[in-house]
């Protein structure tokens, strides 16, 4: 916005047109004990442009967030590297433009760089198809259960409790209104026992949810977890919040998942205080129709040309409210634009170093623990709890950490209630460098 200074003939051009004498003048309706008197705020003198971004720079200096320290924060939104391409991509005029693009008029381009998203969601998590339109992991979870329902016309849900609790959350508010049962396995640790979760299993179960890695980072065997829901005729849905783990572990579709979803913010989305996020919904072929969202297809027209349209969209919007099956879905674009960029720059290649790092630094970083702080032993890809002797030491090496620039961990009760005080969320991703890991070690021993 350009800035267009008033002279003094404006002003008393201005005064002269209104009838007024003075500027005062102009606020008479406004008690004069509320009126400041020129200069009774004591401003500083106006400084140059070039002074005034040096002053801004060092204050902004003083915030301490990933870039700028040694960072151990996950529980669902994670720290990875965004090439600067990303950003240049989505901010191209094609894509960044406040119209939600899904419409049938919408441009080529941009249909065709949802449909390549698609493509690459879906060979990433081993599904059929994949849609375009979640806002995050937690309403796609939920839209998951929704769908298991009309697939196997049941009405029962059965989720783990080792999956993340904001997924939960969403998902028992959502079936709160509806008619049916959902079912909260409890799963006594760190980590996932499927036996628990089979015996919740019964005939009137729609389907079983279970994370995979799990909410604290396991990873497990869910064939045994396929089988029980094939007896049960009933689906297994798999989420997960860091999709970068299926490059380097089996996806959800090599599983056998009927349905996978979860968050698609590791694929060149920053952490953004928080959002915006990017849900990623895929299933089986065969449970297409009953998909919520939106799915951009490849077609050829009346020459032979290649296009892409809009093959699937299941909202009321487009469709008779009765035949809807979502109402909390919208298109993702700019988000799926710029996953899809990350995914075309890294390629397979480097995806698996991603999630190769990602995996090695928590390794890396359990393996140096000291005596007083303990891990689960079994299998994690990025993230693991560590337990302390009690409150006062863990938040002893949390005050230590920060004064080092190191942001430790999410203390685990913050975000799953119930949770003791003493334990500690820990993530790392290919952000994590040896060094950082030998500092938060060394913290540890400090605040022993």
């Amino acid at each position: 916005m350009r800035f267009l200074p008033h002279t003094d003939t404006d002003r008393s051009a201005m005064l002269e047109a209104m009838g007024a004498s003075s500027i005062r003048d102009l606020f008479a309706d406004i008690p004069a004990e509320f009126q400041l008197e020129r200069g009774s705020l004591g401003l500083e003198p106006a400084l140059s442009e070039a002074a005034i971004v040096r002053k801004f720079t060092r204050a902004s200096e003083k915030n301490r967030n990933a870039t700028n320290s040694r960072y151990f924060l996950g529980g669902g939104t994670y720290h990875h590297f965004v090439p600067a391409v990303v950003d240049y991509v989505i901010s191209r005029g094609e894509f960044l433009t406040a119209y939600t693009p899904y419409q049938p008029e919408i441009s080529q381009g941009t249909l065709q760089a949802l449909f390549e998203f698609q493509t690459m969601i879906a060979r990433l998590t081993g599904m059929d198809v994949s849609n375009a339109s979640m806002y995050e992991a937690a309403t796609a979870t939920a839209e998951a259960a929704l769908m298991a329902r009309r697939v196997t016309r049941k009405s029962r849900v059965v989720m783990a409790g080792s999956v993340n609790p904001r997924y939960r959350s969403v998902t028992a508010n959502y079936l709160s209104r509806l008619e049916g049962e959902y079912t909260e396995v409890d799963m006594g640790g760190f980590g996932t026992d499927l036996s628990k979760v089979i015996a919740a299993i019964d005939e009137t179960t729609a389907c079983v949810i279970v994370q995979y890695p799990d909410f604290y980072g396991s990873v497990y065997d869910l064939a045994p977890l396929r089988a029980a829901c094939d007896a049960a005729k009933c689906l297994m849905v798999v989420a997960f919040s860091d999709i970068s783990a299926f490059a380097l572990i089996e996806s959800p579709g090599a599983m056998g998942a009927d349905i996978a979803v979860g968050s698609g913010q590791a694929l060149g989305i920053p952490m953004g205080f928080g959002g915006p996020h990017l849900g990623l919904f895929a299933c089986k072929q065969k449970h297409l129709r009953q998909m919520p969202g939106r799915v951009c297809g490849l077609t050829t027209d009346v020459n032979g040309k290649r296009g892409f349209v809009l093959t699937l969209s299941t909202r009321e919007q487009h469709i008779r409210r009765e035949k809807a099956t979502s109402n909390i879905c919208s298109n993702q674009g700019l988000m799926c634009t710029a996953a899809a960029t990350y995914m075309t720059l890294m390629g397979e290649a480097g995806l698996e170093k991603v999630a190769r790092h990602s995996a090695a630094a928590l390794q890396m970083l359990v393996t140096k623990l000291p005596a007083h702080v303990t891990a689960p032993l079994d299998a994690r890809y990025n993230e693991t709890v560590l337990s302390f002797s009690d409150q006062a030491a863990r938040d002893r090496f949390l005050a230590t950490a920060r004064s080092e620039d190191i942001f430790a961990g999410i203390p685990l009760e913050q975000i799953e209630p119930g949770a003791g005080a003493n334990h500690l969320l820990v993530a790392t991703t290919e952000m994590v460098e040896e060094s950082d890991i030998a500092d938060f070690i060394a913290a540890l021993e400090v605040a022993k």
